[in-house]
């Protein structure tokens, strides 16, 4: 089995709620960014130990939270030693409104995936699209290159839409089953 390492920020609750769904679904464990940006302790060597890295973050003014940032810029010494390269990568997001500027985010840790020398996954499912669609569908918000939610700015933790929630479950199954293909290789 895969040793998955999900390395998220979460704001106000709703990114955690996610990445428990993304965690989930890829059978993987949680590394937490704390609000001044820090790992918890052991972080950085289950990161090192990892063969996949899911990256979470809310996205706030188009981009991660600065918290995600501050532990995205402390990976310059595992990117100095081409420590991570050929991990697998992928990430999730969630914001309060239905675009925010999500995949802006999302390219915020390809970017910074390719930089270590890593191999993306995308969510790899077809988007709720036809008039038939409903907000609760899997997929809805139509996103490729990754799971992504919206969380209305005045709703609680437990308002998250289910459907939001199993595309992220769904998405860490994905990333699971890609990693364990390129295990047996």
């Amino acid at each position: 089995m895969p040793n998955i390492a999900i390395v998220f920020h979460s704001g106000y609750g709703h990114t955690q709620r996610m990445a428990e769904a993304v965690a989930k679904g890829a059978q993987g464990e949680l590394l937490t960014i704390d609000a001044e940006g820090n790992l918890p302790e052991g972080g950085w060597e289950k990161l090192a130990a990892a063969d996949t890295i899911i990256m979470g973050s809310p996205t706030y003014m188009g981009s991660v939270s600065w918290q995600f940032k501050k532990f995205a810029d402390a990976t310059s010494k595992p990117w100095f030693g081409q420590a991570w390269k050929d991990k697998l990568f992928a990430g999730f997001t969630n914001s309060g409104s239905m675009n925010g500027d999500k995949h802006s985010t999302l390219h915020y840790f390809m970017t910074l995936a390719m930089q270590h020398g890593g191999l993306w996954v995308g969510s790899g499912g077809m988007p709720s699209n036809s008039k038939a669609a409903q907000r609760n569908d899997i997929n809805y918000l139509g996103s490729y290159a990754g799971a992504i939610a919206q969380s209305p700015s005045d709703a609680s933790v437990d308002e998250m839409l289910p459907g939001d929630l199993e595309t992220a479950r769904q998405f860490g199954a994905r990333v699971a089953a890609v990693a364990a293909r390129v295990a047996q290789r």
